[in-house]
């Protein structure tokens, strides 16, 4: 099964570094690149790719305000700087991962296997770094969740590939995936990384926030 990706960056040498390293592997085709952020959204629904890797800095759309628009197709956002503030605009625009530009081209593959399978959006210790500075709003909501599924969305928000889940607590893959689904339905969470931000806002993982 190939899986299809679009590339939307405004620098042609990173672009093409990144097709390179994409097009080496016998299941990727890049289907599209973007030069901003109006063309991205434009191929992307146009071409419905299965990840999206979009640069933060952009022409007349940002990469966050690309990520939001496109939901739910899969981004994985890709920036030069390892700002928290990034981080925490794609994060909360629903991105399906985050990446640095000089991460390496094994960790952007595995950063597209994961995003295309719906499992690590982003390596554990950027996600739990970044997820600790998420502060309730208010009280914390009440938890609408059984206590397996608490368990589960503990493990999503401390990074955990659904593979480690299943490990940790003693059940199939299968019934990972299946909390996962019952999960994002509860908290109309749109994928992986909006159940951990919920998880970290309303202090359901020990030792948050």
């Amino acid at each position: 099964m190939t899986i299809r990706i679009l590339i939307a960056d405004d620098q042609a040498m990173v672009r093409g570094g990144l097709r390179m390293i994409l097009e080496d592997q016998p299941d990727f085709e890049v289907v599209a690149e973007a030069v901003d952020g109006v063309d991205a959204i434009e191929a992307a629904r146009r071409l419905r790719p299965d990840v999206c890797l979009v640069d933060i800095r952009m022409p007349r759309l940002d990469g966050i305000a690309v990520t939001r628009a496109l939901a739910p197709l899969k981004v994985i956002v890709v920036t030069t700087f390892d700002l928290d503030e990034y981080v925490h605009g794609a994060l909360r625009a629903g991105a399906a991962g985050f990446l640095l530009k000089d991460a390496g081209p094994t960790l952007l593959v595995e950063a597209v296997r994961a995003a295309h399978a719906g499992d690590a959006l982003i390596s554990p210790s950027i996600t739990v770094r970044l997820l600790r500075h998420f502060h309730p709003a208010g009280e914390p909501q009440s938890n609408p969740l059984s206590e397996r599924e608490t368990e589960v969305v503990q493990a999503v928000a401390r990074g955990r590939t659904n593979q480690e889940i299943a490990a940790e607590l003693f059940i199939s893959l299968s019934t990972v995936k299946s909390h996962l689904s019952g999960i994002q339905a509860k908290l109309g969470a749109r994928n992986r990384t909006e159940i951990a931000v919920w998880a970290w806002e309303n202090r359901v993982v020990p030792g948050g926030s």
